[in-house]
């Protein structure tokens, strides 16, 4: 009886272990066919590739073992297109000149729900800038163009501001918190501490403080902040590692949200 029992444990441990991922992709950007894409991820402070694969026709395909959820970002080459999250189904990835999609599992539904929302606020943003010509154009003096656009810009950045807050929160405990974080932190030279930075780690729980990037990022920033008023020694600036990628969130106040996703134009 206890044999069986030890092998219907071994199977079972086995079956856990043999998770996998499956990611199948489509571009219409004439770029990137005949290229090869990469899936990367940060590991023990450097960027490793996890997997790689050729664009034919159009059509590209990952696949492998999953040890862990993870997110990761898909180059060509050294470039960053956009962020995946390696979780269990069926990842489905479409690439396009108006921009990229994942879609099939629930953290990279969640994730392009809220990248879609962040470049509603890109667009919003954009806009000011044709209403500027416009009211230009109509005559109304400089003055009140820029007290009334500087109004609404400040209000579109804060919104972001909101959104970003807001949804690492939701996920402090899964991939999409400290992987966003990563992204909204990648913008800067250094580690620094923003308002914002500040209320998110005020509070975060022990799974998000503990992921190995915000760890280093925080402590780093800590450092820096100290340094810069004076409570330290300089002793040149500290750094953390960031994985390579356009996928930048802007703070407010920002003059505008940058595009969370690039995609090669031909």
């Amino acid at each position: 009886m206890n044999r069986i029992l030890y092998a219907t444990f071994v199977v079972a441990l086995f079956a856990s272990c043999a998770r996998s991922y499956n990611v199948t992709g489509s571009s219409s950007v004439s770029a990137l066919d005949g290229s090869k894409l990469y899936l990367k991820a940060l590991k023990s402070g450097e960027v490793k590739n996890i997997d790689s694969c050729d664009v034919v026709h159009g059509e590209f395909h990952f696949a492998g073992l999953l040890d862990s959820v993870r997110m990761v970002n898909l180059f060509m080459d050294d470039e960053s297109l956009l962020p995946v999250v390696l979780e269990e189904g069926d990842i489905r990835v479409k690439i396009g000149p108006m921009g990229p999609s994942v879609e099939g599992t629930p953290l990279n539904d969640s994730l392009y729900k809220f990248i879609d929302k962040h470049n509603q606020l890109i667009s919003r943003m954009n806009e000011l800038g044709h209403k500027q010509n416009q009211m230009i154009l109509e005559g109304i003096d400089e003055e009140t163009i820029a007290e009334q656009l500087n109004v609404e810009a400040a209000q579109i950045a804060q919104e972001e501001d909101d959104l970003v807050t807001k949804f690492i929160e939701e996920n402090y405990d899964n991939v999409l918190g400290p992987g966003v974080f990563q992204m909204i932190t990648g913008q800067y030279r250094f580690p620094i501490l923003t308002p914002q930075i500040e209320y998110i780690m005020s509070k975060a729980t022990n799974t998000f403080k503990n992921d190995p990037y915000v760890k280093e990022y925080y402590s780093a920033a800590q450092e820096n902040e100290e340094r810069m008023n004076g409570l330290k020694e300089p002793a040149g600036v500290a750094g953390t590692t960031a994985l390579p990628t356009d996928t930048v969130v802007p703070q407010a106040p920002a003059p505008a949200p940058a595009p969370l996703t690039n995609i090669p134009q031909p």
